[in-house]
Order: structure tokens, then C-alpha cells, then sequence
């Protein structure tokens, strides 16, 4: 299929293979689309890493904290490609001190580089490039269920709560010039960043996993980030034209689902179909 033949995305977060946007850019060009991304502190990591999709991708730099960067960003994307249909907000950020148990002894000076950095940095590059975008042009966050209170993961629980109520604001302002703006809500996948939260490291983040896993009615594979991508390719498409301010849950059906200690329900008994 070619659901994005012909379209120009902005690519922002890629670190490593693991990074859900990496994953995103490939299943993108995949579909057609040619593809920028964006990189911060290592550029040439990026750089790398951008030579291993399946078309290599430029790379311009990306401090969503600076506004010098943001105001210099339609200028290097436009050495690349003349106008965007999409972007790809995978950006977040907070302090050790903000997560892993702190959040009654995180300050303000914790927790505000992750509500600029997690939040507000999707209002700040969609402001950034607005000239750029192209009416019917889509706008897909990355997000993890706001909903509920997560064990360690603490202000970037509340900064993604605040990244879900900016994409609604983007939604109702940006709507008049055909502009959409969603979420894909993914469940635990294990990042980079994932496992850095709290003490536990990467045990930590698979054992996470495995209780999600328990709890979804489709399963979950924390280390499967195809599923993900394909969502943020669909929203990214044509294939959804009337659909904006929307959180779109990949997550195999946990967030659907309340809490059920031991072991998951089974599953009902499907009948063979009978023919003449």
C-alpha cells in the first residue's frame, strides 16, 4: 500500500532503534512518505541511525527547550522539502527527580522542564512549522494512558495528562484549516526511556510489561513496535479526514479494561461454522 505516497513528514525523537519514532519513520517511508527527522545532543547518533531506514533521512537539529532552535526550524526542514503533511511529535522529558517515586518530593524546578519538554513542545513545533503544513496536513502525538495514576511514573504521568489536553486546544484551533491533531495512547514498549524509569532499570520495564501483558485481552508484546507504528501511519494518511482531538489507544486493550488480579478471564469458546 501507499497510504502516504507522496507526502513530506517531520520526524521529531528519534534516539535509537528502540524509539518508537525510529519505527515510525520507517513504517512511513515504507508507505511512501518522505521523511525528516529531527535530533538532539547527539546528531551524529541520529545521523547514523538515520542511514539504517530504508531510505536515508536528513537530519536537522531540535532543542524544543530553545526557542532559537524552534525559530530556525522551518528554514532547515525547508532545505529539504518545500512544504509538510505531517508530524511526528515523539518528544518527551523528565528529571530523575521528577519520576521514579519522587513526585511528593519533586520541586518546580523538577517538574517544569517536563511539562515544557513533554507538553508544550507539541504546541511549540506545530507553532514552529505551521507555515509549512498543508491543509489536510495531520498532527500525531505519542502519548501513554493520562487517565490513571502509574506506579513511579509520577509528573510525566501529569505532563502527559497535559500533553492530552494541548492536542484537544491544537484540535479546535488548528480544525478551520484542515489541520488534525490526535494521540496514539501506546502501552509500555521497551525504550530507552522506559527503561530509565525508576530503579529498576530494564528488569523493571519487562517486568512491567509482563503485567500488562496479563491484563490486555489481546496481549501485549512490550518489544513489538510495529503495531504502533501502523496506528501513527494511519492517522498520519487520508484515511481518517474527519477525525481530530481523538486519543487512539494501542495498548491491546488494556486501558478498556479494569483491574483483574490472577489470572486474565478465559476466553469464550468459538464455534466451528457449519456448511451443507
Amino acid at each position: 500500500m501507499d497510504l502516504l505516497k507522496g507526502k513530506s513528514l517531520l520526524v521529531t525523537g528519534v534516539l535509537t532503534t528502540s524509539s518508537i519514532a525510529f519505527h515510525v519513520a520507517r513504517a512511513a517511508q515504507e508507505q511512501g512518505a518522505r521523511v525528516v527527522l529531527t535530533g538532539y545532543g547527539r546528531l551524529r547518533l541520529v545521523e547514523r541511525l538515520a542511514q539504517r531506514l530504508p531510505e536515508p533521512a536528513p537530519v536537522v537539529e531540535l532543542d524544543v527547550a530553545d526557542p532559537a532552535h524552534l525559530e530556525r526550524l522551518p528554514e532547515l526542514v525547508g532545505e529539504h522539502v518545500e512544504s509538510l503533511d505531517g508530524v511526528l511529535h515523539s518528544i518527551a522529558y523528565a528529571p530523575v527527580e521528577a519520576m521514579g517515586g519522587n513526585f511528593m518530593t519533586a520541586h518546580w524546578t523538577d517538574v517544569a522542564p517536563a511539562l515544557q519538554v513533554s507538553a508544550y513542545s507539541l504546541q511549540a513545533v506545530v507553532r514552529s512549522v505551521l507555515p509549512m503544513l498543508n491543509r489536510g496536513s495531520s498532527v500525531v502525538g505519542l502519548d501513554f494512558d493520562a487517565a490513571r495514576a502509574f506506579a513511579e511514573y509520577d509528573w510525566m504521568g501529569v505532563a502527559k495528562a497535559g500533553l492530552e489536553s494541548c492536542a484537544r486546544y491544537l484540535a479546535s484551533y488548528l480544525g478551520p484549516a484542515g489541520i488534525r491533531v490526535n494521540l496514539v495512547a501506546a502501552g509500555p514498549l521497551r525504550t530507552t526511556a522506559a527503561k530509565a524509569i525508576g530503579p529498576g532499570g530494564n528488569e523493571a520495564a519487562r517486568a512491567e510489561g509482563q503485567r500488562w501483558a496479563a491484563r490486555a485481552p489481546l496481549g501485549w508484546d512490550d518489544q513489538e513496535f510495529d503495531p504502533v507504528a501502523r496506528a501513527c501511519v494511519a492517522l498520519l494518511s487520508d484515511w481518517f479526514p474527519a477525525t481530530t482531538g481523538e486519543i487512539l489507544h494501542v495498548d491491546g486493550g488494556v486501558h478498556a479494561i479494569g483491574d483483574r488480579p490472577g489470572t486474565p478471564l478465559a476466553p469464550l469458546p468459538v464455534r466451528a461454522e457449519q456448511h451443507d
